[in-house]
Parts: structure tokens; sequence; C-alpha cells
């Protein structure tokens, strides 16, 4: 049995109701045995992270819940020489502030920057997954009851594993086994606009042919000769051929989506 949570990246407005919720649970309030209050300042044990993408006027923007990751294999848990770290029969990750001493060795171990040291109290802290409302009637942490676009969802594993299916973990890499799941994260983009330098004026309805992994993608500028190709692999290399009537194609070539391009205003002459 393991609790996890499932974010669509999608479905987030970047309202912060989560992180406030948050805030309002666990500052002034101790929830002994799994926490002492949280700092006013200093600390968000869950954080809305702003990632803000690409360059004027071709601009994106989506919001990322960022938390205790819940891992099956945490690193903190590890790192801590005075077994003050463990994990719950439901997977949850607790600190008990009863036997930290403050060594600061789970803040350095954790790859998600999700503890924090409470200068206070000398104490290491974190998402709790609110085991306290855990183990009463409300059974779901305070973000999750705030979450006014159901992005948030928190449950068992496999019931919810119809979610996770498509879902993706932050730093796979570090083989821990986060349990906190995300749907719908965006991909890189390649954008721009297509004019005539001539007429000075946008063209609409020209054809692009964006070929590399996965084949070719084709899309048309708009009314406004604005085209966007979205949801592109971090790191592929694509050439784009721009294609109208009356025009020698455009090659534009080896365009690497390390980051998200805007491409500016492209004449066709």
């Amino acid at each position: 049995m393991s609790k996890v949570f499932v974010i669509d990246i999608g479905r987030c407005t970047g309202c912060y109701c989560c992180q406030i919720a948050c805030k309002d649970e666990h500052c002034g309030n101790d929830w002994s045995p799994y926490a002492k209050p949280q700092p006013d300042t200093g600390q968000f044990w869950l954080k809305i992270d702003e990632h803000i993408r690409g360059t004027i006027p071709k601009v994106k923007m989506h919001y990322l819940p960022h938390l205790c990751n819940h891992c099956e294999n945490a690193a903190c848990i590890t790192a801590c020489p005075h077994s003050a770290i463990y994990k719950r029969e439901d997977g949850l990750v607790i600190i008990d502030p009863e036997k930290c001493e403050g060594c600061k060795k789970c803040v350095d171990a954790c790859a998600y920057d999700a503890v924090f040291f409470n200068d206070e109290l000398k104490i290491s802290q974190k998402c709790t997954g609110c085991a306290h409302l855990i183990d009463t009637d409300d059974d779901v942490p305070r973000c999750v009851q705030s979450c006014t676009t159901e992005c948030l969802q928190f449950g068992e594993e496999e019931d919810l594993a119809d979610l996770i299916k498509d879902a993706v973990v932050l730093k796979p890499e570090t083989g821990a086994g986060a349990k906190v799941y995300y749907r719908n994260i965006p991909g890189r983009f390649i954008a721009g606009t297509v004019y005539d330098p001539v007429e000075k004026d946008v063209i609409t309805g020209a054809v692009l042919e964006l070929s590399g992994i996965g084949g070719k993608l084709t899309v048309k500028t708009d009314g406004f000769g604005d085209f966007w190709f979205k949801d592109l692999p971090e790191g592929a290399v694509y050439d784009l051929v721009i294609k109208h009537d009356g025009f020698p194609d455009k090659t534009l070539p080896a365009l690497s989506t390390k980051n998200d391009i805007n491409l500016g205003d492209i004449p066709l002459r």
C-alpha cells in the first residue's frame, strides 16, 4: 500500500490555493508526532514554481507544484544518522521532530530541495503529506482539499493507476522512486512568424514541415502569420522547411530543442 500524489499541470492555473493552504495548515500548528510548526517565512513545504518559457512575443507559461516526493528509496532516510526519518506503512516519509538532532544531512541529501532547516527549532522539516489528516476522516492533505481545478489528486497508487500510466516523475535519473507523479508537463516549442518583406505583410497559410525525431510534423501559419510546434522532446534536433506558393522553399536546419525556440520574424523572399 502506498499513497501517491498525481498532479495534472494542464489543469493548474497558478491560483496558489495549495501553497497558501499548506502554510495555513502548518504555520502556528504543532502536529506532533509528525511535525512541529512551520516557520511563517523561509519554508514552503508545497511551493508553486513558475516556468516562463521562450522570448517575447512567443512566450508560454506553466505552473508546477513542488513538494516532497515521499520517495520509495528516500535518500533522506539513508542520510540520517539518528534514525529520525522513517516511512509509514502508507508510504509517507516523516521526519520525527523529537528525534531530529539538526545535523542537516537530510537537507543536503534531498535531490528535490524539499527538506528545510528550522533555525529556531534546530530541526529539519518538510511536507508530511498531512499525515495528521490522513489519520482522520479528512483522509486527504490540505493542498488537495484546496485545489479548485482538481489539479492535485491523492490516494492509493493502484487506485490512481490510470492517471499514473501517462505521468512522469521529476529527476527519474536519481532512482529515488518518487511518489509524486506529473501529467501534461509541456514539452519544448518552436515558434515564429512568417512574412513577406516586399509586401510588408504577414503570410497566412504557409506550410511548415518539421523533420527530426519521431518523423515529420506539419502546421500552417495562422491569420497573423504565426506558427507553433508544441510539446517537442527536450534536446532533439530538427530541420524546418517553410513552403508557400510564389516563394522558394526556405530551410532552417539543425534547430535544437535544448531550449524553447522563438525564431522571430522569418522573411520569405
